[in-house]
């Protein structure tokens, strides 16, 4: 890996007695998207939160461009961009005027900043909106607008919080488009998202975090290779889940249920596809394991409320 544009290294974090972030280390190189994907209640948030300086760990160093956070938080986030879960833009300004206000909070001289806008707002599909408000926008639009305002610094690295959270599927597909383009360009992305499409689209890699822990890191692929039988064949419709108690189940090397849905994980199919084509009631799916596979295999099925 190349030289550590940021890095955290042993950090912990605990309220009360709950532990939410445990012992968790990672490196972010120029040029890389780094994911984080867990559970609800796995600790992305508050590892973020430390990551802004915003919530300081109970042990543990961050440190990015030879500066610690959170002793150097303004000189290090003058070097970043953010993106929250949530919408923060200004309502009372303009798509324009929200990239000139935020622009001055990094010290840009007004001159500057509006040689950046207008390739800004180009960037982000949005130069016939320019003096629209963000009431006026999709939730597709707004996003893309926080996106541009993030970058009026020239940021280095880029941290998002689950970007596309409430965007339809062709919003998030030119959200990734625009992410795309930015990695292209050199920059840095840790990203946290619930959207394992997403994760494998974007990420160069991945970190797995669960209870605070770090259970799994490497390339999506690899993860994938490691960790999963290479072909799943799903079976849904009325008499599945009566197939955990068939011979069938053994021509799967493990089998999983999901509500109404069986999942048969194995290493060749073609045995298991016969036999279901004596079961004309059922449906079937047979796909290549995938990134949904590998995250709920480490984290379990059963879903959390938040934490």
């Amino acid at each position: 890996m190349q030289s550590a544009l940021f890095s955290v290294s042993h950090l912990s974090k605990r309220f009360g007695d709950q532990t939410v972030v445990d012992d968790l280390s990672f490196d972010i190189a120029p040029g890389e998207c780094l994911g984080v994907i867990g559970p609800n209640g796995a600790g992305k948030t508050t590892t973020i939160r430390m990551c802004l300086g915003l919530t300081t760990p109970d042990s543990g160093n961050i440190s990015s461009l030879g500066m610690h956070m959170p002793q150097d938080a303004l000189k290090i986030k003058a070097h970043w961009g953010v993106v929250s879960q949530m919408d923060t833009l200004d309502p009372d300004f303009t798509c324009a005027e929200n990239l000139l206000v935020y622009g001055r909070y990094f010290g840009l001289k007004d001159a500057d900043i509006r040689t950046r806008i207008d390739p800004l707002l180009q960037f982000a599909s949005l130069s016939h909106k320019a003096n629209a408000k963000p009431g006026e926008l999709s939730g597709g639009m707004k996003r893309r607008l926080s996106l541009a305002r993030a970058l009026i610094n020239n940021p280095q690295l880029l941290l998002l919080d689950e970007p596309t959270t409430g965007l339809d599927p062709q919003a998030r597909h030119l959200m990734w488009e625009r992410l795309q383009m930015l990695l292209q360009q050199g920059k840095s992305i840790l990203l946290t998202t619930h959207f394992m499409d997403e994760a494998e689209r974007l990420c160069s890699r991945l970190l797995v975090l669960d209870h605070g822990r770090k259970i799994a890191e490497g390339t999506p692929r690899d993860l994938i290779t490691q960790h999963l039988e290479p072909e799943v064949v799903e079976v849904y419709g009325a008499g599945a889940l009566a197939l955990m108690q068939h011979p069938i189940r053994e021509l799967a090397s493990r089998v999983e249920v999901s509500g109404e849905t069986v999942f048969f994980y194995t290493t060749n199919a073609s045995a298991l596809l016969q036999a279901l084509n004596e079961q004309p009631h059922l449906r079937t799916l047979h796909r290549p394991a995938n990134l949904e596979d590998l995250f709920l295999k480490l984290t379990g099925r059963q879903i959390r409320e938040n934490a």
